[in-house]
């Protein structure tokens, strides 16, 4: 059953989502360090591992993140095949970015993926209902709040800005 208890939630609750950005956010630091500093390299280098980590952990088990996700997300909830691609959509997201590989079309996708998911996650907080956030596949059982949309945003937000920069 993937419905949540009714708790207030803590840090704990929190705390694989914590280590797994944390490593990313590291990452990304460490190798503009390196490299030196350029905002859209960071953004590439951030959104590009979080894609490829969070495929990974969606992808560990498949079946049970196609259960969860088809709950909330507006087109997993009419098809289950898009909740089965969506896995291999981040992981192919994650890797054109780390690649360098076609990011006018990868920051589209992302872009577009993030509003559905957002929308998606919107809907399920108004309603108030308490599920389990299919973010980190059904590795982690983390709860659907707010940090949920703010992933979501922020990574869309991400997408956008570049997109902005390119065109103006």
């Amino acid at each position: 059953m993937n419905e949540m208890t009714s708790h207030p939630y803590t840090i704990k609750n929190f705390l694989p989502l914590i280590i797994i950005v944390s490593i990313i956010l590291a990452f990304t630091v460490i190798k503009q360090l390196i490299y030196g500093y350029d905002l859209r390299s960071a953004m590439y280098d951030f959104m590009g591992s979080f894609f490829i980590i969070f495929s990974a952990f969606k992808i560990f088990n498949l079946n049970g993140f196609v259960h969860a996700y088809s709950m909330y997300d507006i087109i997993a909830k009419q098809t289950i095949y898009y909740a089965y691609a969506y896995p291999f959509i981040e992981l192919a997201l994650g890797l054109a970015y780390l690649f360098r590989y076609q990011l006018i079309l990868a920051n589209f996708i992302t872009l577009l993926l993030m509003i559905v998911s957002s929308i998606g996650v919107w809907c399920e907080l108004a309603e108030g209902r308490q599920i389990t956030c299919a973010c980190l596949g059904a590795v982690f059982k983390l709860p659907m709040t707010y940090v949920t949309l703010a992933e979501d945003a922020i990574m869309g937000l991400m997408a956008l800005i570049i997109l902005i920069k390119y065109f103006y």
